[in-house]
């Protein structure tokens, strides 16, 4: 039961800390607006680190069904598994996103773009092309995966470091690729909040563009993390 209930809180730890962010540097009233893109970009790395440093130990520190699942698909994780652990990272996810709302009440009734409001909770593309959006996320979250994956390459790491790593390759992703579709590369980072913005009573808050979100930040993210995975496999290391 502890892998589940780690995972759960993590990912709301996690969305907490990286929609928070968002929000509070885009939404009105708020004392950090206009921080900017540098600011969402490292605290996306730390938002990942924190929890990872707190539930490693605990349930791996995946947060992220399209890790989970590619794992399992190279046999470094039990498939019985997948589903409570996918289960935890999604609910998670959406409280995380709930509980952002509730924070930033106030910040959210003073802002009157409703793109402003989802992009607290979802990622959107710059400019939309569904086929290059999911490229995106595709290759972003190869990237993720492949280099978790090599990690394990680096002889005589301290206990720990391998968090630290992880927070340097989210930070590289997003200020290389993060301005094509807000570097999603995880399924249950997007769904999960949007599936709040869709429910929650955010005023005057606009489309969640699930026409948008079912498709590539879920795809996108599973397939790339999926092929990462075996590309490594192939590797003679």
């Amino acid at each position: 039961m502890l892998p589940y209930i780690s995972e759960f809180i993590g990912t709301a730890l996690l969305i907490i800390l990286g929609c928070g962010v968002v929000a509070n540097v885009s939404l009105e009233k708020s004392g950090m607006k206009g921080a900017g893109s540098i600011q969402i970009t490292i605290a996306w790395g730390l938002a990942v680190m924190v929890p990872a440093f707190v539930f490693g130990e605990a349930s791996g520190a995946s947060f992220n069904p399209a890790l989970t699942l590619a794992l399992a698909i190279d046999g470094s994780f039990p498939w019985e598994q997948v589903g409570g652990y996918i289960a935890a990272q999604l609910a998670g996810a959406f409280v995380g996103a709930c509980i952002v709302y509730l924070l930033f009440k106030g910040q959210f009734d003073s802002t009157s773009d409703p793109d402003a409001k989802l992009g607290v909770f979802a990622t959107s593309p710059s400019v939309k092309n569904m086929w290059l959006n999911f490229f995106s996320e595709f290759v972003g979250t190869f990237i993720l995966v492949f280099a978790i994956k090599g990690i394990s390459n680096v002889s005589g790491i301290a206990m720990g470091v391998d968090k630290l790593f992880v927070f340097g390759i989210i930070v590289a992703i997003g200020m290389s690729l993060g301005g094509l579709t807000g570097y999603a590369i995880n399924p249950a980072r997007d769904l999960g909040p949007r599936l709040a913005h869709a429910v929650l009573p955010i005023k005057d808050k606009g489309s969640s563009h699930f026409d948008y979100g079912l498709i590539v930040p879920i795809f996108g993210p599973f397939l790339g993390a999926i092929a990462a995975v075996l590309v490594y496999g192939l590797i003679p290391w």
